[in-house]
């Protein structure tokens, strides 16, 4: 199930008014709040990014990783059983002189069982294996929410991922596509060969892998495409989708791996599945094992050898723009913090955010779902009937702030082993995650977990749970802080709040109702001018010029329309406090948006990326706010300015 995350570009150093160049207000906000700063701002080389979200990232990893190197070194206690299982791990991903005495030899046994393979049907009497250890497979399962009634699971059988990053690059004509599939293909060769394939027969598995790759593009989603969610749900007979896949046997391998036979999946791309007899024939069988075999070694990347994981890193960083790979240090605290999340975000939301700031924004959010309430009933194009609907789906919105009450009970059965090798148990961790997703079958919906740990500097919205959640990390400054202004806190936090709260009613997840059920809850009417309203948000967007490429309307409305209901909700609520002062609102609006990124890294967020472009977030959503104009005496003629009629005013 897709969640609608903020993705928010915050800076730990705000601007402050001195630093504001006053003069470039009315004609560039972002830049007359940020212009300053990125003048003298500079990317570190393992970074693609930094001012937004990557200076509180940044801030984080350096407060846990001294923790953790006080952790290592005994001075300080494991707080329980998880983080002393947390302990062992990071010791064993530390520890490089093990890493390279032990070499590629753990990933070896994995790559013989993908050269066994025989023919199609021999893949098939190893489905349920392959899914249960979580090897590439042509065709995916995984149980999630069913999406017309969540307080059950369904099985999702949908297509595999591609190598580039949107089958968009597999067109002719994409600049982009030229220069790194060659680059991914070179570090595709080199990790066959560091896994003991000559350079001959390594470059013959990365071709036969990339025509495979190849022939599943034309029958995915795009970014676009599959930004429209809701058309994610199409449920089939099981019969069908085996019928139509004649290679496999689906229902053999599902019932394997759920102890159940499922009577009705869901394909969220059901154009792969009706050419899967024109992909996966007898023909094809030796580029599916190539294909195979380049994702298996690429998931090893970082879990072997440093020459592995500079090697396999390549191709990422080339699709980034990121000049070099992480610190061998930074990389050993990445995968052990990765492996026991919920683990590490336990440790840092108790001792970093606490019980007390935690009722503190609580608080704040329920100020602010009352807020959206009264603007539901005083809004002006609602019809009496949907509004009740869509004030019924607020009041029964579930609010998680800061971090759960306890720790995930899937992360008591990671117990290190350190007579195997760390490729070994993270492995194995990885196969108890996939058994917990799929021991969900059957079994009604767990609405208490998080998809978040609360060390990650993001929030979201579940339509499928109708809740909204905050993880602790980005519960701080210039997001959030006593030592800001009220109004400076409604633009950040304040807005925050307001765009998860605006994620129930944008043009996915308006289609869920009170209980996170797909159900059209809308009159006719209504619903018609909110699409509307939508188009003009998509147009409002659509076609900008940023990076040497063009904003997609399209891709970007959802997010689009949360920001620009959570900015207006915010500034109601700026407005009703005694100590208003919406200067200061509108530039830390801009300020949290700061970000200098490499063009690479920018231009592939353009093709995939829902969220638009920081500076545009900043910069576009202020123009739809009448008080923008007052507040900095906006007038015809200024670049800021926009004509009345042509503000788009949703929530």
């Amino acid at each position: 199930m897709r969640f609608n995350h903020f993705s928010a570009q915050p800076s730990t150093n705000g601007t402050t008014a001195g630093e504001v160049n006053s003069a470039l207000l009315k004609q560039d906000l972002y830049e007359a709040v940020n212009g300053k700063w990125a003048e003298t701002a500079t990317i570190p080389g393992d970074h693609a990014s930094t001012g937004g979200f990557m200076d509180l990232v940044d801030g984080i990893e350096k407060t846990l990783m001294r923790d953790f190197a006080d952790l290592l070194a005994g001075k300080l206690e494991p707080a329980n059983p998880e983080m002393a299982e947390f302990k062992k791990l990071y010791a064993m991903t530390s520890d490089a002189q093990k890493r390279e005495t032990t070499g590629t030899a753990p990933l070896k046994p994995w790559l013989a069982k993908i050269e066994a393979l025989q023919n199609w049907a021999d893949l098939s009497d190893h489905l349920a294996e392959w899914y249960q250890k979580g090897l590439p497979t042509p065709v995916t399962m995984s149980v999630e929410p069913d999406m017309k009634d969540t307080s059950r699971y369904a099985l999702f059988v949908d297509a595999p991922d591609l190598f580039l990053p949107d089958k968009t690059y597999y067109e002719p004509d994409n600049a982009a596509a030229k220069q790194l599939l060659p680059i991914f293909t070179q570090t595709a060769t080199k990790l066959l060969e560091l896994n003991g394939y000559s350079a001959e027969k390594a470059a013959t598995i990365v071709e036969q892998a990339k025509a495979f790759d190849a022939q599943i593009a034309p029958h995915v989603k795009s970014s676009e495409e599959a930004a429209d969610y809701v058309k994610m749900y199409n449920p089939r007979a099981l019969s069908d989708v085996d019928a139509q896949v004649s290679q496999l046997d689906l229902t053999a391998a599902f019932t394997q791996v759920l102890h159940d036979t499922p009577t009705e999946v869901i394909l969220p791309q059901p154009a792969f599945f009706d050419a899967t007899n024109d992909i996966l024939t007898p023909a094809n069988f030796e580029n599916l094992k190539s294909w195979m075999l380049v994702g298996t070694v690429f998931d090893a990347t970082g879990v072997l050898t440093e020459e592995y994981r500079q090697v396999g890193g390549t191709y990422s960083r080339a699709l980034s723009g990121k000049k070099e790979a992480r610190s061998p240090e930074k990389a050993a605290f990445y995968l052990a913090t990765g492996n026991f999340s919920q683990v590490v975000g336990d440790y840092y939301g108790r001792k970093y955010f606490g019980e007390t700031a935690k009722a503190d924004v609580r608080n704040m959010v329920l100020k602010m779902t009352h807020v959206y309430q009264q603007r539901l009933k005083t809004n002006d194009w609602l019809s009496a009937a949907t509004r009740e609907k869509a004030i019924v789906k607020l009041q029964k919105l579930t609010i998680k702030v800061g971090y759960p009450d306890q720790i995930d009970p899937l992360y008591s059965q990671f117990h290190v082993d350190t007579t195997e090798s760390l490729f070994d148990n993270i492995q194995h961790f990885g196969e108890l995650a996939l058994a917990d997703e799929f021991g969900h079958w059957g079994h009604p919906v767990d609405r208490d977990r998080w998809e978040m740990s609360a060390n990650t500097v993001n929030a979201y919205y579940s339509p499928t749970n109708n809740e909204i959640v905050f993880p602790a990390a980005i519960l701080q400054k210039p997001f959030y802080s006593l030592d800001q202004s009220s109004s400076a806190n409604y633009g950040g936090i304040g807005a925050v709040i307001a765009h998860e709260i605006s994620h129930a009613f944008d043009n996915n997840g308006a289609q869920f109702d009170e209980f996170g059920n797909l159900n059209n809850w809308w009159t006719k009417a209504d619903l018609s001018h909110f699409q509307d309203l939508a188009q003009a948000m998509i147009k409002e967007f659509d076609g900008i010029e940023f990076a040497g490429q063009k904003v997609n309307g399209k891709l970007t409305v959802s997010e689009n329309i949360a920001d620009g209901g959570g900015l207006s909700c915010a500034l109601e609520a700026a407005k009703s406090a005694d100590d208003v002062d919406l200067r200061a609102f509108f530039i830390n609006w801009a300020n949290v948006w700061r970000m200098k990124a490499t063009t690479e890294y920018m231009q592939l967020l353009l093709s995939i990326d829902v969220h638009a472009p920081a500076k545009l977030r900043a910069n576009v959503q202020v123009k739809n706010l009448d008080d923008f104009f007052t507040t900095f005496d906006v007038q015809p003629g200024d670049a800021m300015y926009l004509a009345p009629a042509d503000r788009v005013k949703i929530w």
